[in-house]
């Protein structure tokens, strides 16, 4: 991101002219309330530049325009508000693998654009020279109040992943768990592309300012996202092979072998799934509400995702009507929780998750639909398919008649 005193230039600062420094302050404020990245820093900025909206509420901005010592302090203020505005509403539009590599850079903007206003509230006479006790306290309260603008932790993590040479499995997941938190209505592949999108837009805008260190930058970030992108398999490559398996099903040298190597090959396809080392759940338990279909779905008829959870686990088809029936069978001896808490336990260990199996029964006792919407995400997401996919049936011998 380009420097404090040239982000005027990042957007067409002409559509704010006229907007006086209260209304401005206001639509930082509602900007703040929809940023994607930098949240914290956002709403603490918008939250100090609400005393000051208090504060100039009171005086009459009609009367401060109408001299020369208090109309040129006022017109450096709403510029910095404008450039403030746009520094904020940037947290929200624009790429974030971006945002997050620049993160250091724009913390330190937030900084300078508090300084410079509180700067300006200064120097205007009619503030610091006017006689009301109310204003004046208020005057000090904004000039306490410092903020601390910083990155989150996780931001942290995140930034180190983006920026590093060598991308690891672990990180590629990191990423991945990052960039879906940011696009929560969007999957992933259509979230990858609009960011991949954006980044091209910024190496332009950097081109043109012929900003050579950033254009690296963010050449860098292009490169992630295609190894990213190249990570996980194509879903159309998946559909040919199994395709491609079930036309091998009339083959007549398949006869004999055919019935064994297809559960195998289940069994193969879910070991080598959980033979890579993903430490941590894809995606939190309470995030179920991203996938409202499927969260409805559960809510309702929580057999039918639970029946694909335990098919999954099992390696076998169970039906909606057997997983019904089990589960009302063990909430007869006050255990439905129990089973389907022992059910997620293999589905972690399967998939080499961390958790013990307190952290299992907890996640079910508080919300059940919660915590299947969460293992069912986890499956897809993982590309685990149902064992009745892969499975194929020989074709009966057939005898010709003389």
């Amino acid at each position: 991101m380009s420097s404090w005193d040239q982000l005027g230039d990042l957007a067409n600062l002409a559509q704010l002219t006229g907007i006086d420094a209260v209304r401005l302050i206001g639509m930082i404020v509602q900007a703040a309330n929809t940023a994607r990245m930098h949240k914290k820093n956002c709403k603490q900025f918008a939250k100090h530049l609400k005393l000051i909206g208090n504060l100039l509420e009171q005086l009459k901005i009609s009367d401060l325009n109408n001299y020369p010592e208090t109309r040129e302090p006022l017109e450096m203020l709403e510029d910095a508000l404008r450039r403030s505005y746009i520094l904020v509403n940037s947290c929200q539009g624009r790429s974030y693998l971006y945002l997050l590599a620049m993160g250091w850079n724009i913390v330190h903007q937030f900084k300078r654009a508090q300084n410079e206003i509180d700067r300006y509230m200064r120097i205007i006479p009619l503030i610091t020279l006017v006689d009301n006790h109310r204003v004046r306290e208020k005057l000090e309260y904004i000039e306490s109040d410092k903020c601390e603008y910083t990155l989150d932790e996780k931001d942290k993590e995140a930034q180190d992943v983006i920026l590093s040479r060598n991308h690891s499995t672990h990180d590629t997941m990191i990423l991945k768990k990052t960039l879906s938190c940011s696009y929560p209505n969007l999957p992933f592949d259509k979230a990858l592309k609009e960011e991949n999108q954006k980044l091209k837009v910024e190496l332009q805008r950097s081109k043109t300012r012929k900003d050579d260190t950033q254009s690296q930058v963010i050449e860098h970030l292009l490169e992630v996202t295609d190894i990213v992108a190249n990570s996980f398999p194509d879903k159309t490559s998946k559909k040919a092979k199994l395709d491609y398996v079930k036309e091998e099903q009339f083959e007549p040298s398949y006869v004999n072998s055919r019935n064994l190597s297809s559960v195998s090959s289940g069994k193969d396809l879910i070991s080598n799934r959980g033979s890579n080392r993903h430490e941590n759940w894809n995606t939190d338990l309470l995030d179920c509400c991203s996938e409202p279909c499927l969260f409805m779905k559960t809510l309702f008829c929580p057999c039918g995702t639970f029946a694909r959870i335990s098919t999954v686990v099992n390696n076998k088809s169970i039906s909606t009507g057997e997983a019904c029936n089990d589960l009302m069978a063990y909430s007869l001896i006050l255990s439905c929780c129990c089973y389907t808490c022992w059910v997620r336990r293999k589905l972690r260990i399967m998939l080499n998750i961390k958790g013990g199996c307190c952290d299992d029964f907890l996640s079910h006792l508080m919300c059940c639909c919660c915590a299947l919407v969460q293992e069912w995400r986890e499956v897809k997401i993982r590309e685990i398919d149902d064992p009745e996919m892969t499975k194929t049936t020989a074709p009966s011998v057939q005898y010709m008649e003389n």
